[in-house]
């Protein structure tokens, strides 16, 4: 690896830069990078003085200035920095541009409608976040300006051209055209002041909308042509590039009219989205419903939004809120997504816990669903931490839980040790077959043992296949 910050004063710069990385975004340069200490991932975005005009630089300066000092969910989070007289090194959080993630979806078979939904809808509470609480124009909303991190979270940038819904000549900066020629295609039709100050980033969010479901934009007329934009968003993308600039909505009610039911951004990936976004507020009966209803609607999730989302939000709900059981399914349907490393890191520590757990629900549903993890458990942590609270299993009062616990048996055996499993499970066993007062739960028993028997002792083998056929001769159950 080289490092691009390899000169003075740059040389102590914490971030590096990842070879073979850069793509031009804007004037800028986007690399991929990382930091120095502890190596986590972002992106740098680097503007060279050289390179550029006296406009370009002015530009590049002031969006500088409005990243240090912008904060907000949707928008393109600052994380470092540092200006030269020579160039300026923008470190935000790990993102990718929307029109190469689009493009990688693409050929990956495509973006869902319901990704593209949830994007919108944080492009455009960014937009309205600029406009209506910080009476800031945005004037370069376009495809370009909107990057996506790895959990396929839609994040405003290119605050390049941003300007004061009121501010004087003296602060005005270049348009997007006067920098880029070809840009003229994105300008609203009507002539300055014709309409609302922010009319023109609404006509731009029209054409962000054209583009991310049809391609570049040929020219401004084929914006009239509305190709692959669903049905349930036309009405509202009409709104926004329609020829009259004060009949254009504002950005909260362009978003509250999608929101309506039947609505382009009503469904249940917003809704869940949405809910994780206040779930610290919410009240726990709110909460378990949740996490039940999530486990069917996880099926049609993006994939990138269930690891880096949705499972976070699963392991503190169980580490700090109590969610007991009910997190469970959600977890292990999510887990089918991680590397094993993944599942090693971010999920087995949270199930050795769960073992040691007294709520009944949660130790019957891990027991039923062993199979989905049992390869991820080592040895040590089976017989030190997960088997001395299973075997409690065997004498509980409650019959289903017993039952759970024989069965369960086929799948740590063969991870057990000497004592544990000639010793201890046989201990449990012969007690079970002997004296356990449901027929089904002797038979089941019986049948287990023999079924882990190549995994016991020759000795321990014989006496215990011996004794348990003595015990269950002739009992009438059915095997479950």
């Amino acid at each position: 690896m080289w490092s691009f910050f390899a000169r003075d004063p740059v040389k102590d710069f914490n971030y590096d830069i990842l070879p073979d990385t850069q793509e031009t975004s804007g004037i800028w340069t986007l690399h991929r990078g990382k930091r120095k200490t502890g190596g986590e991932p972002v992106s740098v975005f680097v503007y060279e003085v050289s390179s550029g005009t006296e406009e370009q630089t002015q530009l590049a300066k002031a969006a500088f200035k409005r990243m240090k000092t912008l904060r907000h969910p949707n928008i393109l989070a600052y994380v470092d920095g540092l200006e030269t007289e020579k160039s300026l090194y923008l470190v935000t959080e790990q993102v990718t541009p929307l029109a190469a993630h689009l493009k990688a979806q693409s050929e990956r078979g495509g973006s869902g409608e319901l990704e593209v939904s949830w994007g919108l809808h944080q492009t455009v509470k960014a937009l309205s976040f600029l406009v209506n609480d910080c009476h800031l124009l945005h004037n370069n909303l376009g495809i370009w300006a909107v990057f996506v991190d790895r959990a396929g979270e839609w994040k405003l940038g290119g605050l390049d051209h941003m300007t004061p819904e009121n501010g004087d000549a003296s602060t005005s900066l270049p348009s997007a055209k006067a920098v880029h020629p070809d840009m003229d295609k994105y300008d609203p039709p009507e002539s300055p002041n014709s309409g609302e100050k922010w009319a023109g980033d609404v006509w731009r969010l029209g054409c962000l909308i054209w583009e991310v479901f049809n391609g570049p934009l040929p020219r401004a007329s084929s914006l009239r042509s509305l190709g692959k934009i669903p049905k349930a968003l036309v009405p509202h993308y009409c709104e926004l590039v329609g020829a009259n600039a004060r009949a254009r909505p504002n950005p909260a009610r362009f978003l509250q009219n999608c929101r309506a039911p039947g609505g382009f951004l009503s469904n249940s990936f917003v809704e869940s989205n949405l809910f994780l976004e206040e779930i610290q507020i919410k009240d726990p009966a709110e909460k378990q419903q949740f996490f039940h209803d999530l486990s069917e609607n996880l099926d049609s999730f993006p994939e990138d939004f269930c690891k880096h989302k949705v499972l976070p939000q699963l392991l503190t709900a169980f580490e700090f809120g109590n969610a007991g059981a009910v997190v469970l399914t959600p977890l292990f349907k999510v887990g089918k997504f991680l590397s094993a490393e993944e599942y090693q890191q971010k999920i087995i520590p949270v199930i050795v816990k769960m073992f040691s757990s007294t709520d009944r629900a949660m130790r019957i549903r891990l027991l039923q669903q062993m199979e989905q993890f049992i390869q991820y458990l080592n040895d040590a942590a089976v017989n030190s931490q997960i088997f001395p609270h299973v075997v409690h299993g065997f004498t509980d009062t409650n019959p289903a839980i017993r039952e759970q616990t024989v069965k369960s048996m086929l799948l740590l055996a063969p991870k057990l040790n000497e004592s544990n499993l000639n010793q201890e499970l046989m201990r449990h066993f012969a007690r079970l077959q002997a004296r356990d007062e449901q027929g089904p739960i002797r038979c089941n028993t019986t049948v287990c043992l023999g079924k882990i028997a190549p995994y016991l002792n020759a000795g321990v083998t014989c006496t215990c296949l011996l004794l348990s056929l003595s015990l269950s001769t002739g009992l009438p159950f059915p095997l479950s």
